[in-house]
């Protein structure tokens, strides 16, 4: 989900009129209304002075535990299939209890890694950057 302090009128519009013409359908997962700002100041992204939410990004798995977040400044943009990417390694992760670990820049079918005294000083003997 997305959250802002835009009003669901101004996301609605937003979806329509901008996303619809980037994401085929828009977007696919509900925006909310966060007004008085409760959410942003909970995950320490809302700015009092401004009266919005800075950019931030929050990966969260089904605990409630925040696994990843991001915080940007407005001038600079995410990139969405970086996201994607870290939730699937997250996702990969839990599937296999952390029996198995995804090193930087994995992507599914990818190699991964076993973690375990035998891998500590090893990394770099069984993983580079690009390996399949």
């Amino acid at each position: 989900m997305s959250v802002s302090v835009d009003s669901q009128f101004v996301h609605k519009m937003w979806d329509e009129y901008e996303l619809a013409k980037m994401v085929d359908g828009g977007v696919p997962f509900p925006m909310i209304s966060d007004a008085a700002g409760h959410v942003g100041n909970a995950y320490g992204v809302y700015d009092d002075e401004a009266g919005v939410d800075v950019r931030g990004r929050f990966i969260i798995d089904p605990d409630g535990m925040v696994q990843a977040m991001e915080v940007l400044t407005p001038p600079v943009g995410r990139k969405v299939e970086e996201s994607l990417r870290q939730i699937k390694a997250f996702q990969h992760v839990r599937e296999t209890q952390a029996a198995e670990v995804t090193p930087s820049g994995w992507e599914p079918g990818k190699k991964i890694l076993k973690p375990g005294p035998e891998l500590v000083g090893h990394v770099w003997e069984v993983w580079k950057p690009g390996d399949e």
